[in-house]
């Protein structure tokens, strides 16, 4: 895994940024989603690598990175100041326009960086997701179940904290795997799938991924509806992917669709696999990312 790549701690205003760089060409931030590292990426890097300078970062509150002290409006862990701390992060490498692929909680860090620097992200992949201000406006019964952690990890502290807690291998076991998670055969090592577990044995962590759903609850919304009201659109070329096995087309009829009403130029398609599909698919998602990235 990883063949190549340095560890490196990047610095932003807020706090370092931990990743793995490697490869050579034209940059690439890859980000993780929940309860993930960039160890998500430990299926495709290399081969990424070969045509592009990876940058597989974690994300602020998860894995290595800086931890953002809560606050009332939630706004260190909204997505605006996570994408802010990665903006930083690749200029500390000299980069200063790139391209960004993000899973899951990074695919709405990444979404929310090419509207707010648009002069830095030429091309955008997002996997596994819509919009949030879509989620919560198309919520319903079916997405009460299947997204009932959105709901749960975003209740006032110190609730789901304390839960948590109290048994995180269970919550492990009952919730993080039934998504999908190591599902796919010899594509999750156990050393990966250890450091998935140890996160939410971290109280830290679990702070942080508990802050990032009560953002997206809040402060996230409102940062899209903003950007509706303004009719600001994405300008880069965006790719969608989505697991066929996962929530998403159980949730909604054309998942291109609502993308094609935030962005003007909009790839997509569903792989099979489940929710986490860099994992489930790595070589159909890097031939993917080669492909549209050019």
């Amino acid at each position: 895994m990883f063949d190549g790549f340095d560890e490196r701690e990047l610095p932003t205003d807020r706090g370092p940024i931990h990743a793995r760089v490697g490869g050579s060409g034209p940059p690439l931030l890859a980000l993780h989603g929940y309860p993930e590292t960039h160890l998500m990426w430990h299926g495709c890097a290399d081969e990424l690598a070969r045509r592009f300078t990876v940058v597989a970062a974690d994300l602020p509150g998860y894995g290595d990175s800086h931890r953002p002290l809560p606050a009332a409006d939630h706004a260190p862990h909204s997505k605006r100041a996570l994408a802010t701390d990665l903006v930083q992060a690749m200029a500390a490498l000299g980069f200063e326009r790139f391209a960004v692929a993000g899973h899951d909680r990074g695919g709405r860090v990444a979404y929310r960086m090419a509207l707010d620097w648009v002069d830095r992200v030429r091309a955008l992949a997002v996997f596994d997701i819509v919009p949030t201000a879509e989620v919560w406006a198309r919520a319903d019964a079916a997405l009460a179940l299947a997204y009932w952690h959105w709901g749960f990890l975003a209740q006032p502290a110190p609730l789901p904290e304390r839960l948590i807690g109290s048994d995180p291998d269970g919550f492990y076991e009952h919730h993080v795997r039934r998504i999908g998670i190591g599902e796919a055969p010899r594509r999750y090592p156990k050393s990966v799938l250890d450091a998935y577990r140890r996160q939410l044995r971290d109280p830290t962590v679990v702070q942080a991924i508990c802050e990032d759903y009560r953002a997206g609850a809040t402060i996230d919304r409102e940062h899209d509806g903003a950007d509706r009201a303004a009719a600001n659109r994405i300008e880069a070329p965006l790719l969608a992917l989505w697991g066929s096995r996962g929530a998403l087309p159980l949730l909604y009829d054309d998942v291109a669709a609502i993308w094609r009403d935030w962005a003007a130029d909009v790839t997509g398609a569903a792989l099979d696999a489940t929710h986490f599909l860099v994992e489930d698919r790595p070589s159909e998602v890097a031939a993917r990312l080669i492909e549209f990235l050019g």
